[in-house]
């Protein structure tokens, strides 16, 4: 039988995004499409933001970073304005490819994806369970974050935007591979240091036990989410399981 949250030894839960509290379906089927379809679109309209810069900047790091190291690299050119954008939109696609980690990729989507929300022609989905699983524990007096691989901005954007409307003032804290990679300890240390509440008072949920085995190490109580379409995890048998948010 599973203990619900607000009668353990908590003060926080911390919360994964992609097949924990938001379908893959959505993230692969929608909001990774979009961002592929946007992203000529987007660089050319905002070449003149600081937004822009940013991305550039960010991306040259990361492109030069690989040719350094003799990874197979997409070609650099910044001769024109024209190049520029080309090139950083070739290495945008190479590590979407890739399914690349890239913190400039992620600012990159997430500015896209934003336009795509503030437009109209994205809105946030969460399962059923999740808005009043969030209501529940912020009423017990539990504080509340996200950890995801996508940027921040894109996960106050999906929030902001859910069918049952925004669902941010439930949240203490929104963070991203700004911290450090999902499978380090370290960032989930960084993270409660932030949230400035114990690591063994903080619990993490996940779809993917490689990081439920570094949010262990770091102290932090851990439990495996199976929702439906979720890929098989190694070494599910080793953590606590739900089918969803009920009962938490």
């Amino acid at each position: 039988m599973t203990l619900p949250l607000a009668e353990r030894r908590l003060d926080a839960v911390l919360l994964d995004i992609e097949g924990t509290t938001t379908p893959i379906a959505f993230v692969h089927d929608v909001l990774f499409p979009f961002a592929r379809t946007h992203l000529a679109d987007w660089l050319e309209a905002r070449t003149s933001s600081p937004e822009f810069d940013a991305v550039f900047e960010q991306l040259a790091r990361e492109n030069a970073a690989d040719r350094s190291r003799g990874a197979n690299a997409t070609a650099w050119d910044t001769s024109t304005m024209t190049a520029t954008r080309a090139s950083i939109a070739r290495y945008a696609v190479a590590l979407m490819d890739e399914d690349r980690k890239s913190p400039g990729l992620k600012l990159l989507q997430g500015l896209i994806w934003e336009s795509g929300y503030q437009a109209g022609e994205l809105r946030g989905q969460v399962f059923a369970d999740v808005p009043p699983a969030l209501h529940r524990w912020r009423a017990a007096g539990l504080r509340l974050a996200i950890y995801s691989s996508g940027s921040e901005l894109a996960q106050r954007r999906l929030f902001e935007s859910t069918p049952d409307g925004d669902l941010t003032p439930l949240f203490d804290g929104f963070f991203d591979t700004g911290v450090g990679g999902k499978k380090e300890s370290a960032s989930y240390l960084r993270i409660v240091e932030r949230l400035r509440v114990p690591a063994e008072r903080t619990v993490f949920i996940s779809d993917v036990t490689a990081e439920l085995e570094a949010a262990k190490a770091a102290g932090l109580q851990v439990i495996l989410i199976l929702r439906d379409g979720n890929a098989v995890q190694p070494h599910a048998e080793n953590y606590e399981r739900v089918m969803s948010f009920d009962g938490l």
